[in-house]
């Protein structure tokens, strides 16, 4: 399997939005309602809304391609944190905002996500960034532990509005 990770074009909204569909039910915790998760699908990773991401000037997404499906994406978000509880507990600046990063279950364990996140970091780097955080549930310890592998550390807490289900995450950062 060879995986190539570049940046997303306009003509793969609604592969990006498929693998967003399949991938996001996986990350949320136990006990989400099936209504809230695709309520959110609908809202926010609809072909429509990742026409809207691409062409968004702060906004990068990455696709991890085998041959020509994508088989994941990372979702970057370009400036300082607007929620002052975020910017309060970070410590890098300037920073960018991991949004997601996901892969279809089927290449989970096949290196997709590290080719994916050093695909991120090397993108903050190069854009002068001094450290990219992220959110993640902090029911979800896989994640967890996958982003504590690459580096980052457990900063401090957010909240994440799932319909009308508020969630706990956790505020991870990493120095770059």
């Amino acid at each position: 399997m060879t995986i190539s990770v570049g940046p997303a074009g306009i003509w793969e909204t609604e592969q990006l939005a498929d693998v967003a569909a399949v991938t996001f039910p996986l990350a949320c915790p136990p006990g989400s309602t099936r209504e809230s998760i695709e309520a959110f699908i609908d809202d926010v990773l609809s072909h429509e809304k990742f026409g809207e991401y691409l062409n968004d000037p702060d906004r990068t997404i990455l696709a991890a391609r085998e041959d020509d499906s994508i088989v994941g994406y990372a979702m970057l978000i370009h400036g300082e944190p607007t929620d002052p509880d975020i910017a309060h507990a970070l410590t890098k600046s300037p920073t960018i905002e991991l949004s997601k990063l996901y892969v279809l279950p089927g290449h989970h364990g096949r290196e997709v996500s590290a080719e994916l996140m050093s695909s991120v970091l090397s993108l903050a780097s190069g854009a002068g960034c001094a450290g990219v955080w992220l959110g993640v549930n902090q029911q979800n310890l896989r994640a967890q532990r996958f982003y504590a592998k690459q580096g980052f550390v457990k900063v401090g807490t957010k909240t994440f509005a799932l319909g009308n289900d508020i969630q706990d995450d956790f505020v991870m950062e990493r120095s770059l």
